[in-house]
């Protein structure tokens, strides 16, 4: 009895291995015969910036840190004025505490036998009215002559622009991107004597803003690309 047990249990995994090999024959064949195109579609748009943040910083320095301290606060007052007259709101202006270094405290200065004490003062910009700021800027001059000295466009005194509007593009965005990835496989299935199938896989890149370019900060490049795997059949 054991022995016809033994046989019949031979036969069946005799048999289940052969049908493994031939499911995994089937598998083999029907990969071999699977033919997939991958495309790429892009999207871009170039649009205006809709926030400056606008650093104006000035430097001053003395021999009394009193008067210095004295005269900051005054041009601080004249910073705001001139920024309130070009038709900014009080609430976009913000203040930041001046950086006061005194040349004769620790360190060698050649400067220090002229004037000991010497300061920096920032105020920011922030704003939506980014038309405002391109005004605003092109009066500075008009501090300098007042006596203040406005520093050029350091790394922490160049205004950036933002572009805060990228939800509302990416539907149109992705909509067009996945678009021209059909157009593309549409041409490659033609030169190749296919027909386009269905989609295999897709996927969609990262959305990127930059600088349109380095003269016009205030206008940026939106770009999106577009992955797409589609079946080919004859």
């Amino acid at each position: 009895m054991q022995h016809h047990q033994w046989l019949a249990a031979a036969i069946l995994s005799t048999g289940l291995i052969a049908a493994a090999a031939v499911v995994g024959n089937a598998v083999l064949d029907f990969r071999a015969m699977e033919r997939v195109v991958q495309v790429k579609g892009l999207s871009e748009r170039e649009v205006a910036a809709d926030m400056v943040i606008w650093p104006v910083k000035f430097t001053d320095a003395d021999n009394d840190l009193s008067k210095l301290v004295a005269s900051i606060e005054r041009k601080n007052e004249q910073v705001q004025a001139f920024l309130k007259l070009q038709g900014f709101a009080a609430t976009e202006i913000s203040v930041a505490p001046p950086q006061i270094v005194d040349r004769q405290a620790g360190y060698f200065d050649p400067n220090a036998r002229q004037l000991r004490y010497s300061a920096s003062s920032t105020l920011t910009v922030y704003s939506k009215n980014v038309d405002l700021a391109h005004q605003a800027m092109t009066r500075l001059l008009e501090l300098s002559k007042g006596g203040i000295a406005i520093a050029g466009q350091d790394y922490d005194s160049k205004a950036e622009f933002i572009f805060n509007g990228l939800n509302e593009l990416k539907p149109d965005m992705i909509e067009e991107a996945t678009r021209n990835a059909r157009e593309v496989a549409t041409k490659f299935a033609a030169d190749s004597d296919s027909r386009l199938g269905k989609i295999k896989a897709a996927s969609q890149g990262q959305f990127s803003i930059s600088d349109r370019d380095s003269n016009t900060p205030y206008i940026k490049k939106v770009r999106v690309v577009a992955t797409v795997d589609y079946y080919l059949s004859d």
